[in-house]
């Protein structure tokens, strides 16, 4: 089964770019948390939305 490529473009209905927004940001903690597990690694990461609230992790927590 091929994958098609995805144009990116920005969403504009602001309550699905909130949920895609959402959904992203959990699946880049997860990969992060994951990549510092397996290579034993001290990772962070910070992330803005468009709304301007932060959202950070660090592998240092736990």
């Amino acid at each position: 089964m091929v994958r098609r490529k995805i144009e990116m473009n920005k969403i504009e209905n602001s309550q699905y770019r909130d949920v895609t927004f959402s959904k992203r940001r959990q699946g880049l903690v997860k990969k992060a948390n994951e990549l510092s597990i397996l290579c034993d690694a001290q990772i962070a990461t910070i992330v803005y939305s468009s709304t301007g609230k932060l959202y950070e992790y660090s592998s240092n927590n736990r």
